[in-house]
């Protein structure tokens, strides 16, 4: 009952309430558990700013306190606890701690799970440290920790930052193999058509877009989005108009911002016509988004 009113309270924020409990819980002679200790622990880090380092400090100096209470108390942290202080390091960007304190883990025992992993990795790999996180990868494996689709979008988000396609279609072709373990989820798609759409690399995104398409996750509004702009950026209006139709039958409301760019390309391009038609059908479709089409309303525009 107690902890349950403990991570009612940290949910909400309020960790004076919670130790408030914990205090009253211990008076009562009831001892906190390690659900318990994760839950504080959890609060104490999970929503903490850590910029500057002095906040780091502080998030981390808390952390350790509730660690070593945990340890007078003879209660032992598990691998959610490990994994919760080492996502305070990834998001600090700080790999030295986050290998430091996953291998204390792995001495002590403790199997880390794909969430323990992707953490470490993630940082890793944000760090531009990409060898040590492909090591770490390999050993993941060789545990038999399968990777999660968000372990591998670590990878290609830093494969995009170097504008490195080789290794980015690498990484992808062998995730879509057949009777690969790990197929890729809707944000490897966006990721991958965000980078080949900036590179201009036309032929990549329609063949990640259909393989989008062949899936079962996608595309979505964010899909559809970076595509309809791309092509209105290379001004190839009726292939975005018939993007943008697709996106609005399938029932995603598009963004104010893609309205316009299509309404203005179109006008520009002396697409009159055109415009009018597709406006009509979107009409037709308004009635699935009810009251928010009517936030959309597109102001007459000038030459």
């Amino acid at each position: 009952m107690y902890t349950i009113l403990i991570y009612g309270w940290c949910k909400v924020n309020r960790s004076d309430m919670a130790q408030k409990f914990l205090k009253d819980m211990i008076d009562h002679g009831i001892e906190p558990n390690i659900v318990t200790y994760n839950i504080l622990l959890n609060s104490t880090c999970r929503h903490a700013s850590l910029h500057p380092d002095n906040r780091f400090d502080r998030t981390v100096h808390a952390a350790e306190d509730l660690l070593k209470e945990m340890r007078d108390k003879q209660i032992e942290p598990d691998v959610t606890s490990y994994s919760i202080i080492l996502h305070v390091y990834s998001r600090a960007h700080k790999p030295e701690l986050c290998l430091c304190m996953f291998r204390s883990m792995k001495e002590r025992g403790i199997c880390p799970t794909v969430a323990t992993y992707t953490s470490v990795i993630k940082c890793l790999a944000s760090c531009g440290r990409l060898e040590d996180a492909e090591t770490l990868l390999d050993e993941m494996v060789a545990e038999g920790v399968c990777p999660s689709p968000a372990t591998y979008n670590c990878f290609f988000k830093e494969y995009r930052g170097r504008k490195d396609v080789s290794r980015a279609l690498q990484l992808y072709n062998k995730m879509k193999a057949a009777g690969s373990p790990t197929a890729p989820d809707i944000h490897t798609y966006n990721i991958l058509l965000g980078m080949f759409i900036k590179l201009d690399r036309h032929g990549s995104v329609l063949e990640i877009w259909s393989d989008m398409c062949e899936s079962t996750v996608g595309p979505d509004l964010d899909s559809y989005t970076l595509l309809i702009h791309s092509l209105c950026g290379r001004q190839k209006w009726r292939e975005a108009c018939q993007f943008f139709m697709e996106m609005i039958e399938k029932g995603f409301l598009p963004q104010k911002i893609t309205f316009e760019t299509l309404y203005r390309g179109l006008i520009q391009a002396d697409m009159l016509r055109t415009w009018r038609r597709l406006k009509r059908r979107v009409d037709e479709e308004a009635a699935k988004f009810g009251d928010e089409f009517k936030l959309y309303h597109i102001k007459p525009y000038k030459r």
